[in-house]
């Protein structure tokens, strides 16, 4: 008689690898990179450095000092978590600022929990809004530079600042949004192009990296409200084009919010965690002191995911 053996699943084997996952996500990142540091100069080149260094240097120190176990920052996801940290920050953050928030993103957010794939917030985004809280004025501080080498900057409030000091939406909207799509360099790094980062999405889709539910539905949700807020309730309120252009809602929605770790693993799950995010994003753009929301919308929909797991989990293989 003939003896079968059954070795444990995983069966199938993929070449995918958190690193190889963590390169993509490297690579589409880079349009955007690019378009900063055309646009900001040496001083955002030292922003991404200060951050990304930081990073890798904390997780080092964390998982062989203190953890004692072996390194890990050959997956490349310390890097990622520096770039995000980075492109959420004015090119004008000290070193130093930049510094507590790779050691908040990477000591805190990331190895308090255990490391990669046990973090419930976004690391990136738990620094970034650290840093706001901590240092509210170099944060909301922005300059708007002249030339590569930053020469002449003037300082200048963000689209979504002006909306708050008072400018008319209106007046905002139709001055700015196509040029926005394009290029701001009212903001930080992240809010540059937002056709640089939808080109890195893109990229992403391809490669299969990451599926379009969150991101599409995040949009939707802000487009929506937008729409239905200017035109049917005050005019005052900005639009939902401005609002999906403007400020970091690309770069989170692309990005940040289809973080593996911290959002949904089911569609279902992905697309009610999008529409929560949205909504929070324009709740606080229209009635919140901040006139940005997407850090907080994310990190507090962060917080429901293990819900959504349990409320939305995937068919099993064979089951109705």
């Amino acid at each position: 008689m003939d003896k079968y053996l059954v070795s444990p699943s995983p069966h199938v084997h993929s070449a995918v690898s958190t690193k190889t996952i963590m390169r993509d996500v490297i690579i589409a990142l880079i349009p955007a990179l690019l378009v900063s540091v055309a646009v900001y100069g040496w001083a955002e080149i030292m922003v991404l450095l200060v951050s990304v260094l930081s990073c890798v240097l904390v997780e080092f120190v964390i998982t062989k000092y203190l953890l004692k176990k072996p390194s890990t920052i050959g997956d490349l996801s310390a890097v990622v978590t520096g770039i995000l940290l980075a492109m959420n920050l004015p090119y004008t953050t000290p070193w130093w600022v930049v510094f507590i928030g790779a050691l908040i993103a990477i000591g805190v957010a990331k190895m308090t929990f255990g490391g990669l794939g046990q973090n419930v917030f976004n690391p990136a985004l738990v620094g970034r809004v650290f840093l706001l809280v901590s240092f509210p004025a170099v944060m909301t501080h922005w300059e708007i530079p002249q030339g590569f080498f930053g020469a002449d900057a003037v300082t200048g409030a963000t689209l979504l600042g002006r909306v708050a000091e008072g400018d008319s939406a209106s007046f905002v909207e139709n001055l700015e949004v196509v040029p926005t799509f394009i290029m701001n360099v009212g903001g930080s790094a992240g809010e540059v192009s937002a056709l640089a980062l939808i080109l890195g999405f893109c990229y992403l889709l391809i490669r299969r990296v990451i599926k379009p539910w969150i991101t599409l539905s995040i949009f939707a949700t802000v487009g929506l409200i937008g729409m239905v807020f200017h035109e049917f309730i005050d005019p005052a309120f900005t639009g939902g084009i401005f609002n999906i252009l403007s400020g970091g809602l690309v770069l989170g929605a692309c990005f940040m919010a289809t973080d593996y770790v911290t959002s949904p693993m089911s569609t279902k799950g992905g697309i009610i965690y999008g529409i929560g995010i949205g909504f929070l994003v324009m709740m606080i753009r229209y009635f919140g002191s901040y006139p940005e929301g997407v850090s907080f919308a994310i990190l507090i929909m962060n917080m429901t995911v293990p819900l959504l797991n349990k409320w939305c989990h995937q068919k099993k293989y064979g089951r109705d």
